[in-house]
């Protein structure tokens, strides 16, 4: 085979999502860095609703070995994508891309999960299990564990229905054990929002959050909502700092290249705008309704 041929051959997505799994599982253990393996490949068969390994490497570190495990993987190559601050509302995850083995998110805490994040790892990590990802065992979150992650990760991305088919009448699941493991994550609200009975719940600071993510909402809705779920004061003003300005890795990604002052200046101003009209469409429809 001519050299120029072997160059074009590509490595099939699933085996270099496990391969991508292995080099990160590595890293982390000669950082000292406890993981979790969690989502796509690393989920327990019986949980799939569909046979795909996924499309990255999700894994979830103990926040207080994020720092070090952040500083191996810059130095084997991942560069950060999108930061805590700038890739999610939740500021729960930071995107990197490696060239071989693609991107990678690597978790600190988890959307819906409201117990302390150090708490809440130490929880999942109790009873965890091992898998293997190309020679190379990685922690896992145990059955029930994988099903609560699950069903919150759905209901975030508004999948509701696939979140509810993730933990009934799976082989292996006892769901008083979800139900037990939801409530020492303290994660009842997300949770009910996926199984339909948030409505339980109005009096709890995250049930607007939650029930703008499900059922769809304004993005100064949205931002309020978030502000309200707070756990706390400096939180909720970090917040409302943060939500007119502009996100500067999502308009360099879009931009293809660091964006100009007047750019960052002129995607900030446009924020407002884009609420007053959000808000503008909010009362027209209540009006005809």
């Amino acid at each position: 085979m001519k050299q120029s041929e072997a160059a074009e051959i590509s490595v099939p997505l699933a085996v270099r999502l496990l391969l991508g799994r292995a080099a990160v599982q590595v890293i982390a253990s000669d950082a000292g860095a406890d993981l979790l393996h969690i989502k796509g490949n690393a989920v327990d068969t019986s949980l799939r609703v569909r046979e795909a390994p996924g499309t990255d490497i999700d894994v979830m570190a103990r926040p207080t070995h994020v720092p070090r495990l952040h500083d191996e993987l810059v130095r084997h190559g991942w560069v950060v994508y999108s930061s805590f601050r700038y890739g999610s509302p939740f500021g729960h995850a930071q995107t990197y891309r490696h060239p071989d083995w693609g991107y990678l998110d690597l978790h600190r805490m988890f959307p819906g999960i409201r117990l302390d994040p150090e708490a809440a790892f130490d929880e999942l990590w109790r009873d965890h299990g091992t898998r293997d990802f190309a020679g190379t065992d990685g922690a896992v979150p145990s059955l029930t564990g994988q099903a609560v992650l699950l069903v919150l990760n759905d209901v975030r991305s508004r999948r509701a229905a696939r979140a509810i088919a993730t933990w009934v009448d799976r082989p292996g699941l006892d769901r008083s054990e979800v139900s037990a493991l939801v409530e020492r994550l303290d994660a009842r609200v997300a949770f009910a929002a996926a199984t339909g009975d948030l409505e339980r719940y109005r009096g709890e600071r995250d049930y607007r959050l939650w029930k703008g993510i499900t059922q769809g909402s304004t993005r100064t809705g949205e931002w309020w909502a978030r502000v309200r779920a707070a756990r706390t004061l400096p939180e909720a003003l970090g917040i409302v700092v943060r939500a007119p300005l502009a996100n500067v890795e999502r308009l360099t990604h879009q931009l293809g290249r660091s964006p100009t002052r007047a750019e960052v200046l002129r995607a900030t101003a446009m924020r407002p705008v884009r609420a007053v009209r959000e808000l503008v469409a909010g009362v027209r429809r209540r009006v005809r309704s």
